[in-house]
């Protein structure tokens, strides 16, 4: 099985890249976070890797991080979504908006995702819940911990919006006027608010 591979980036396209690795090239479907995350074509790129089996066919599937990757193998779990519906699931929002749609079973926000349906959201909140806490740092549940503090829930908006590309001036000014404008008390919504500004 393959976890893990890096050598030079030889094509790419919104849905899949092609790297050479000591001479082999190895194709790898990939989401479009981690599309966005590639580098140019010809330099270095290291990914994660899915490795999913079936009789007729040996797949490879990459990710920019090992959040990505990790709900992906969580995705595929649920009934009636192979990996390729698990890409465009990972490639329909973003990675902490999608975590937390998942964990509050919000089927409404889940079925804007192309090709989900109500049923099929509704099965993924029901399914998930609980295991995908945890993905994204503080995105286990509504309420920070009140140690952590406004500092620490700014802290860790940050962080999730770095995972996703995000520069740390554009997540730092986001996080900093979504926490003065909406007050959230939550990462969730806090995390939701700087991405709405950065999405404008």
């Amino acid at each position: 099985m393959i976890g893990r591979l890096s050598g030079v980036l030889l094509e790419k396209r919104p849905d899949r890249a092609l790297v050479d690795a000591s001479g082999v090239g190895y194709e790898l479907h990939v989401p479009l976070g981690t599309f966005a995350a590639l580098p140019a074509v010809g330099e270095r790129a290291s990914l994660h890797v899915h490795t999913h089996v079936r009789e007729d066919a040996i797949l490879l599937f990459g990710f920019a991080t090992t959040e990505e990757k990790a709900l992906f193998e969580r995705l595929v779990t649920v009934s009636g979504i192979g990996p390729r519906l698990a890409l465009v699931v990972l490639s329909g929002l973003p990675l902490p908006e999608l975590v937390v749609a998942i964990a509050a079973q919000d089927a409404k926000r889940l079925s804007s995702i192309p090709g989900v349906g109500k049923k099929l959201a509704e099965r993924l909140g029901l399914e998930l819940k609980d295991k995908v806490v945890g993905i994204v740092p503080g995105t286990a549940g509504g309420t920070a911990g009140g140690a952590a503090g406004t500092a620490g829930l700014a802290e860790d908006a940050v962080g999730a919006l770095l995972n996703l590309g995000y520069r740390r001036p554009q997540a730092e000014a986001a996080v900093k006027a979504a926490s003065e404008a909406a007050g959230a008390a939550d990462l969730p919504a806090l995390l939701s608010a700087a991405l709405r500004r950065l999405s404008r």
